[in-house]
């Protein structure tokens, strides 16, 4: 019996270049959460940047691929896990040396980019991002951070050896081909799942998941049933227990249904 189920947000829940949760998929939750399900948004973005579910409940967040992991109030943590303070170092260096845009995401989530270009310009449209201050990353100063971003596409970034001499502590996870994300190594959506579950007691044997990209690919294969969007890449589609139809064809309420939960 599935107690929990798991979302990812974009091309998942919220269509790309839609504004929100299809109202079918809001009501699809509600049924779940009054038949005892709880449900969890499970994201690679900060909450600061989560400005697309509505007036949907949900239970509880994984936020930044599993770095930090919020209760329904949005306030209470139970989870943080931040990027190693010498890899932060590093890529200050790098910053300087480099045209690679790098995001930075601060523990307190005051989210900053060193450079602005037209790659990071679609990716903020994408995400339905208005503004983003741009500073040197020598600003970071003292703080925490959760996670880092870096633009450009894959070659660019295997040619300038970002990730094995410049981050030896991190590792990339992507859901789009502009930019990945860049996490502590070993971190992802399924640790934040654990950390979400171990709370409320319930067993992973008795959790579903919902994804569309690359960095979704480990939660489907984590949790007792992982669902791929019809729209997702082969690679997470492979992963998957189930595929269901496109997120645009009424994907999640489909799934719903194919396991008994509607």
């Amino acid at each position: 019996m599935i107690k929990a189920i798991f979302f990812d947000i974009d091309g998942t829940l919220v269509p790309f270049g839609s504004h929100g949760i299809p109202k079918e998929v809001t009501d699809a939750i509600a049924h779940v959460r009054r038949n005892g399900i709880k449900v969890f948004i499970s994201t690679g973005r900060h909450l600061n940047w989560i400005d697309n579910l509505g007036e949907t409940e949900f239970d509880g967040y994984v936020t930044v691929n599993g770095a930090i992991c919020l209760l329904s109030d949005k306030s209470t943590c139970i989870y943080r896990r931040t990027i190693p303070r010498t890899d932060v170092e590093r890529m200050i260096s790098f910053s300087h040396q480099s045209e690679i845009p790098i995001v930075v995401i601060p523990d307190d989530g005051k989210i900053f980019i060193n450079k602005i270009d037209d790659g990071v310009r679609h990716v903020m449209g994408l995400l339905r991002v208005a503004h983003i201050d741009e500073r040197d990353l020598d600003t970071i100063g003292g703080r925490d951070v959760v996670q880092m971003m870096a633009f450009g596409t894959e070659e660019e970034r295997v040619e300038s050896r970002i990730f094995g001499e410049v981050l030896t502590e991190c590792e990339p996870t992507s859901w789009n081909p502009y930019f990945c994300d860049i996490i502590p190594r070993g971190s992802d959506k399924s640790v934040g799942i654990d950390k979400i579950i171990q709370h409320f007691g319930i067993p992973l044997s008795e959790t579903m998941a919902f994804g569309d990209g690359g960095n979704d690919i480990g939660m489907l294969r984590h949790v007792a049933i992982g669902v791929a969007m019809g729209n997702a890449d082969d690679s997470v589609k492979e992963a998957a227990d189930y595929v269901t139809t496109e997120d645009t064809n009424h994907g999640i309420v489909n799934a719903f249904r194919h396991f008994g939960l509607l």
